[in-house]
């Protein structure tokens, strides 16, 4: 398990060295990764949002990634272009910690994936 925590850690670290890299800025936490994803996801680029948009996109970016296990499948987009998403089964309970390391994972998966970054390979 120390093995794995490492090698998250890691990761996470050399995912938040990217995204400074590429997009000259470092979010402070994941909530901050997890903005930057709602925004990418819901395509319309950076503006300004207000504190419930933001919520909305943290939301987004939440299902996006934690559709990965196949928690949560994309419904559709509403009128104004926003993605809804839909439960297809109950996430497991989890400490917080468990949560964090949950979504990490699936955040470094997302940026893999649908952003090209390479992040479990050694430097």
């Amino acid at each position: 398990m120390i093995k794995k925590d490492l090698d998250l850690a890691r990761a996470w670290a050399k995912l938040l060295s990217e995204i400074k890299e590429r997009l000259n800025t470092r979010p402070k936490d994941i909530n901050g990764v997890l903005l930057l994803i709602g925004v990418q996801e819901l395509g319309k680029g950076f503006a300004r949002f207000t504190k419930e948009e933001k919520q909305d996109l943290m939301h987004i970016a939440i299902c996006k990634v934690l559709s990965y296990s196949g928690f949560y499948e994309l419904e559709g987009l509403d009128k104004d272009g926003w993605p809804h998403w839909k439960v297809l089964k109950p996430l497991p309970h989890f400490d917080l910690l468990e949560q964090e390391k949950l979504l990490k994972m699936h955040i470094i998966e997302y940026f893999e994936k649908e952003l090209d970054f390479s992040l479990n390979s050694p430097n």
